[in-house]
């Protein structure tokens, strides 16, 4: 069995392709899409109110970005339901809650450590960086702008790791017998070789935070589920897993081609 499933190269427009399949899932199961929804974007504005209140406005910035890393974990079920609706069976808010945190909870504890290290990480830094930038109570424009830069260079060197590590890493877990470190270095693989539609990818989930926030976090309600059934179909059609074997019980789908 190899230690790496090989990828496909992807076209620079796939992306657009795994977002409006993900919207396609969304008006499959709208039920468990927006009680999903609901839950990860409550979480998410608990995070966001609690920084504000017991912070700051920067460590609150800071939190929101540090999302990307926990952001793979909270899609596991999403991850179920597409593998449901392409078996052709009824969304089952339980089944898919059943087969993403029974039966591959030994894989998903230690990819939930990982990023919950690297996160940790990331909010002791990006608290360093709060602390000594703004200097002013009220910063000037010289001073915010120094305070973006170095905080948006810092959290995108985190998140590129965080991303490359997960993008399809989940997803194959719970497609695949596979272990943590084979979907891990998998996923990275896939993503060096196909820069610019995962950069692309990242760019679309970017936005869709964005908007999301924007709406005072209602539009997540909607956003979060379509995004990860699109990773989920960005992993079929990214990796060729078909050298491990499908798990016996659980997640399976119908054979699909590979893309050109």
């Amino acid at each position: 069995m190899p230690f790496v499933a090989p990828c496909r190269q992807l076209s620079p427009l796939a992306p657009f392709g795994w977002l409006k399949k993900g919207i396609g899932d969304f008006r499959k199961a709208p039920q468990q899409s927006l009680i999903y929804g609901f839950f990860m974007a409550l979480v998410i504005a608990i995070v966001v109110w609690l920084a504000w209140s017991y912070g700051s406005q920067w460590i609150m910035l800071a939190m929101l970005g540090g999302f990307v890393f926990i952001a793979p974990l909270a899609c596991i079920g999403l991850y179920a339901i597409s593998a449901q609706l392409e078996r052709g069976q009824p969304p089952s808010m339980a089944r898919s809650l059943r087969a993403a945190f029974q039966r591959h909870v030994g894989n998903e504890m230690i990819f939930a450590l990982v990023l919950l290290v690297i996160f940790m990480i990331w909010g002791r830094a990006a608290i360093m960086i709060s602390v000594f930038i703004p200097t002013a109570a009220n910063p000037d424009l010289s001073e915010l702008i120094t305070y973006l830069s170095v905080g948006t260079t810092v959290g995108a060197l985190f998140a590129a790791v965080t991303f490359s590590a997960s993008a399809f890493s989940l997803p194959m877990i719970m497609h695949r017998d596979v272990d943590s470190v084979t979907a891990i270095v998998t996923s990275i693989n896939a993503v060096l070789r196909n820069k610019l539609p995962m950069m692309i990818w990242l760019a679309l989930i970017m936005t869709g935070l964005l908007v999301g926030l924007l709406t005072a976090f209602l539009g997540l309600v909607v956003i979060l589920p379509v995004i990860g059934y699109g990773a989920w179909h960005g992993y079929l059609e990214a990796i060729d897993s078909s050298d491990f074997p499908r798990h016996s019980v659980g997640i399976t789908s119908v054979p699909r081609q590979s893309a050109n």
